[in-house]
């Protein structure tokens, strides 16, 4: 898999906190999610049809959705994790 463009956040400091997020894959093919704007970490699943992941990240990262195909992956969407962020309800 190779990106034609990448932002870059800067490196999380001590006051940042990670924010738990919730993504579905609610297509019908297996996608692979990668976070790879943030620095000096790594962040890489396979999630498959209907699956559900919980992760952690900073509400700055972005979540990269990569759609497989026979012989490779195309970036399909690119989801800031802030908008995927989990909230209690009151």
């Amino acid at each position: 898999m190779t990106l034609s463009t990448q932002s870059q956040i800067e490196t999380p400091s001590l006051d940042k906190k990670e924010i738990l997020c919730y993504y579905v894959n609610r297509s019908s093919k297996v996608q692979i999610v990668r976070i790879s704007n943030v620095p000096n970490w790594y962040f890489e699943r396979v999630v498959f049809p209907g699956q559900r992941l919980i992760f952690e990240a900073y509400a700055k990262a972005q979540l990269e959705v990569y759609t497989s195909t026979v012989a490779s992956a195309v970036l399909a969407d690119s989801i800031a994790c802030e908008r995927l962020e989990v909230r209690s309800q009151a």
